[in-house]
This record gives C-alpha cells, structure tokens and sequence, in this order.
C-alpha cells in the first residue's frame, strides 16, 4: 500500500511527482494483458486441454481394450493417422477425459470459490493442454491480491485438495469395482501404476478375494488415479504449495522446519524411488520454502479447521505413493 509518497502504480512503488504519463504506461500491451485475463482466454486453455485429453484418453481406452498397459510412449504415427481419417475415434477419449478434468476442475474451483468467499482476488483456472502421458500439466489460478488472515490462507489452501479428493473418490470405486480382471501385461517399456493406500484399501473392499495386480483399471480408472496424484502433489507439506499454505496457518513460523525437512525427504526419494521426486525438490528450492507472512499472523485457526488439518494430513497419507510409476 502507498503512503502519499509513493502510491501504487501497476504493482510498483512510484514517487508522486512522476509524471502522470508514466503511470499509463504498463508493462506490457493492455489489450494483450487483458486478452491473458479473459474468460474467452481461459475457455480456449479448457477446449485445447479438452482435445488433447481426448486424444490420449482415446489411447487409454483402445490399450484397455486389447489389454496393453493404459500409459505408454505409443502414440504412434499410425494412431494419429486413424484419428485423422476417422475423428469420431476422439469419442473414445470422453471417459479418461470428463473424469480427470472434473477433478482437475473441481480442485480449481474450490480454490477460487474460497478466494471469492474472502474478497481475494483471482483468476478463473488455467488449464495447460500439453503432450504428456495425461494430455495436460494440470491447471491452476492466479491470486492477485494479498491473504490477509490465517484462517483465510488455510480455506483457500485446503479447499482444493479436499474437493478434487472427494470427486476422485467414488470415480475410483466405480472404476475398481467395474474394470475387468486381467493378468498384468508384458509388454516392452510398460509404464506400471504405483498403487496409493486409496487405491489398495477400496480394491480391498469392493473387490476382495481379487488381487489388486489383477485389476486392470479403465480410462475413468486411470484418470482418477492421476487426480490422487496430483492431490498428493499439491498437499506435500513444504513452501507455497497448498500443503505448505495448511502447514503455514497451522504451525506459523514452525513450518520451516517441517518444510525443510520435506525437502530434504525428496532427495534421497528421487534416488531409490523414482526420479521426478528430485525434480519437484529443484522446484521447491526455485519457488523457495519460506512462506510468505499473512498480515494477521495471530488469528487463531479454531477447532473445526485444525481438525481439518488432520483430515488434510490423511488425505496425503491416503494418495502418496513412494513410486508412482515404473518402467518394466
């Protein structure tokens, strides 16, 4: 905030007597800026995240079907050729796609609804439609205006993990108690599905008897199992992740040492477990793990929320996995 002297202009500090041509001058293009922050903008992100979902859905489902691993590198010429040729083929894709984009979307929104319940300001979810074995790098907003109170630090933090888990959730029984059992496939650089204890405890329960190598899980299945993962991501307890916006509300300047700590976990993990641990320790290191204050540190969190915290903490308990993928 300015103080007479130096009022706020664009998101600097700028002396008062500058002239007033200097503060219509913006960083960059306002139309340009404007077009970043439009709706028309984040609706062409979520169609382009929608077409390449499909895509790879397509992919999962054909491999379901003839009984290949769901996630593999073979998105060959000859599959794209058949896409081209025959386009109703994307409508394979609608199952893989909905469901992980409905979990992906319901994240978003919890946090923006909560930003929205606080008078924070922020953007409507941006989703990154990419070439990845999932179709996209998952989504995320902007919050443009500063957190000022702890309890609201710890409902925007919170309420995305949670809404995304609970919509994750029953698509995973669904998809648990309805995918076909088939012997694990054979098949050269198969990528195989660490399983999560959400995963192990529900196949436990609704298929018992059955084992869960013997579960072959369907596109709704699979997309589910990315939605867990990306909660567990997004809950580790370190920096400004949402994790790390919980952990911060909760235990104030205590986090550091907890935030360092999972830091310091991901090294070793990204040795023996698998190699993208080590990468997630370089993005924390880059984005830092000191959290930034609120401006009203002292404001008791209450019962309810630290409760929620401890419901938090078993949802990341529930959805981490050591080793999320393997290559046979």
């Amino acid at each position: 905030m300015g103080d007479g002297r130096y009022p706020v202009s664009f998101g600097r500090l700028v002396p008062a007597d500058m002239p007033s041509a200097y503060y219509a001058r913006p960083s960059a293009p306002r139309a340009w800026r404007r077009w970043l922050t439009s709706l028309p903008f984040h609706l062409t992100l979520f169609g382009l995240t929608i077409l390449t979902t499909l895509i790879v859905g397509a992919h999962i489902e054909l491999n379901y079907v003839h009984g290949l691993p769901a996630f593999d590198w073979d998105l060959s010429r000859a599959f794209f050729s058949s896409l081209y040729r025959n386009p109703s083929l994307l409508k394979l894709g609608v199952p893989f796609s909905l469901t992980l984009l409905s979990i992906l979307l319901a994240h978003e929104l919890g946090h923006y609804f909560a930003c929205r319940h606080y008078g924070i300001r922020a953007t409507y979810p941006y989703f990154i439609p990419a070439p990845t074995l999932i179709g996209t790098l998952g989504a995320f907003i902007r919050i443009k205006s500063p957190i000022v109170t702890r309890r609201a630090l710890f409902d925007v933090g919170i309420s995305g993990p949670l809404v995304g888990f609970v919509v994750a959730i029953p698509a995973l029984a669904l998809a648990i108690l309805y995918s076909k059992t088939a012997a694990p496939p054979h098949s050269p650089d198969a990528i195989t599905l660490g399983n999560p204890l959400a995963v192990i405890l529900l196949a436990k329960l609704l298929r018992p008897g059955t084992g869960l190598a013997q579960i072959a899980l369907d596109p709704i299945g699979c997309a589910a199992w990315v939605g867990l993962f990306a909660t567990t991501l997004n809950l580790l307890p370190a920096g400004q992740l949402d994790g790390g916006h919980i952990l911060y509300a909760v235990l104030g300047d205590k986090h550091r040492t907890v935030s360092r700590g999972m830091f310091l976990a991901l090294v070793p993990m990204g040795v023996f477990c698998w190699a993208g641990w080590m990468v997630w320790a370089v993005i924390l290191l880059l984005v830092g793990l000191r959290h930034p204050v609120v401006m009203a540190p002292s404001e008791p969190l209450g019962g309810g929320r630290q409760l929620l915290a401890l419901v938090a903490a078993l949802v990341f308990i529930l959805t981490f996995i050591p080793t999320p993928f393997s290559i046979r």
